[in-house]
């Protein structure tokens, strides 16, 4: 191996485990940091004989150290984290979507740490059913005769129909043929039930006489679906859900109302329009309503399914309701969420997704301009603006409302934005921004209070980070190039 070899500025694994970092840990973590150590030197031989560039910093031991560290920590850590979210979307699902209330979290952490009386009636001392925990209540709050809950909508749908038309017709527009989330589609959810899908008028326009051309001696079911990720605008027809029940009560036919996000409040004083009422669609006369408990309802992942007694006895009688029944953990949250809506007008406030989405435009702007206030105080190297944007609600809801918000947008002068939003994303804790037009745009709708002061400090460390970076590395070096400030 001759001197000009890149690989011999690699140090030994030795070498970098004596550095001081280290050696409060090494009692308890050798074989694990080690290893690291082992790792990271693996991968920059591998971009060191690619011809990749290397920064003077990544060869030293020190910083070898410190991310042999980082790595044993992350390791260590719960693969389900508390991430904070600045992207201004409320119901991101790549993000869990709602986030419970204080006393829905504190429901579900105390029935995981804790027997509880899931199925048995603590008075009588005999036996229960689970759903008797949120049944009363979720009847109490959507007028409905009977009501029970699955783990998510989509088990909602598939138990519904395997119960109302295995093996024969349900009747849907072209126009609500859905996709949702993960590539599924309601075509495919119809064959895992078992019903046949029918389907009647176009993507555009569906009449009624449509659907009662389609009624045959197969048909089991009328159903409509919302389309709750899109709509269709221009000319267009579709029929009324009360014009859908007339229809199948006139047939001796069960009307389904999927109306996906479960939105239990009017919001539409807030400009928030578009999304069919619970109670609405249950006073419309459909037999059976189901919708997810994690969207605009603002409860934990469920499928809430609301209608006659005589179905919902049906339903959970079939042998796949108990596949698809929930924990303990989520009738908890459930049922702390459903409290919050026994005042409607409080619902606002005490469940965060309603707050969230009905946050005034005026105390955004406040925030957000305190914040980057903040920033300024901290020298920041980047350009702060507090600017007016829009965003939106996510998780196929109000997919058509644009909310009026306000972002601070940085755009560093040290740096990148890709390495900012990197290193955002992956430190402690974690915070996803949005990216656009040159910079990063934070919307605190999505920050929740508590956590202002912990996304304040880590734009803090990420800058001090590639400061010290920069400093460390050669000014010739290629990686770092792109981190100086344009001219």
């Amino acid at each position: 191996m001759t001197a000009s070899n890149p690989l011999r500025r690699l140090p030994a694994v030795a070498r970098v485990l004596e550095e001081p970092l280290l050696q409060d840990v090494r009692q308890q973590q050798g074989p694990r940091l080690t290893d690291a150590v082992r790792q990271l030197l693996a991968g920059l031989r591998r971009r060191l004989q690619s011809g990749e560039p290397v920064s003077a910093e990544m060869l030293e031991p020190a910083w070898l150290a410190q991310q042999a560290l980082l790595a044993v920590q992350r390791a260590q850590e719960p693969a389900v984290r508390p991430v904070i979210n600045a992207t201004g979307i409320v119901l991101h699902t790549n993000l869990g979507r709602a986030p419970l209330s204080e006393s829905a979290a504190r429901a579900a952490y105390e029935a995981a740490r804790h027997y509880v009386n899931l199925e048995i009636d603590l008075e009588q001392g005999v036996r229960s059913h689970r759903q008797e925990l949120v049944r009363p209540l979720l009847c109490r709050l959507s007028g409905a005769e009977a009501a029970t809950v699955v783990n998510n909508c989509a088990a909602a749908t598939i138990l519904v129909l395997r119960t109302v038309a295995s093996g024969r017709e349900v009747v849907v527009s072209r126009g609500q043929l859905i996709e949702i989330g993960g590539s599924f589609r309601i075509p495919e959810i119809l064959a895992v039930s078992g019903a046949v899908l029918r389907e009647v008028g176009t993507t555009n326009i569906t009449r009624l006489s449509d659907y009662e051309r389609a009624i045959g001696p197969h048909t089991a079911a009328l159903m409509r679906i919302h389309t709750s990720n899109y709509r269709i605008r221009g000319f267009t027809r579709a029929v009324t859900l009360e014009e859908l029940v007339s229809l199948g009560r006139r047939y001796k036919l069960p009307v389904i109302d999927d109306i996906g996000s479960g939105l239990a409040v009017d919001l539409s004083a807030w400009g928030l329009a578009g999304e069919p009422l619970l109670a609405a669609s249950l006073r419309a006369g459909a037999d059976l309503v189901v919708c997810s408990g994690d969207k605009l309802f603002g409860g934990p992942q469920a499928g809430l399914i609301f209608g006659k007694k005589e179905w919902i006895q049906r339903l959970e009688r079939d042998p796949f309701f108990r596949a698809v029944r929930p924990d303990k953990m989520t009738l908890a949250a459930l049922a702390a969420t459903l409290h919050h809506y026994q005042h409607p007008d409080q619902a606002i406030t005490e469940v965060p997704v309603l707050r969230l989405l009905t946050w005034p435009l005026e105390q955004l702007q406040q925030r957000c301009q305190k914040v980057a206030e903040r920033l300024r105080q901290q020298a920041l190297p980047a350009h702060i603006a507090v600017q007016a944007q829009t965003a939106y609600a996510g998780g196929g809801s109000l997919p058509e409302v644009a909310l009026p918000t306000f972002v601070i947008c940085l755009r560093p002068h040290l740096g990148t934005e890709e390495q900012w939003a990197h290193r955002l994303r992956t430190g402690h804790p974690p915070v996803v921004v949005r990216r656009a037009q040159g910079g990063l745009w934070l919307d605190l709708r999505t920050v929740l209070p508590h956590q202002e002061e912990a996304l304040i400090q880590r734009l803090g460390e990420v800058a001090a980070e590639l400061a010290a970076s920069v400093a460390s590395a050669s000014p010739q070096s290629p990686e770092l190039s792109s981190d100086q400030p344009s001219s």
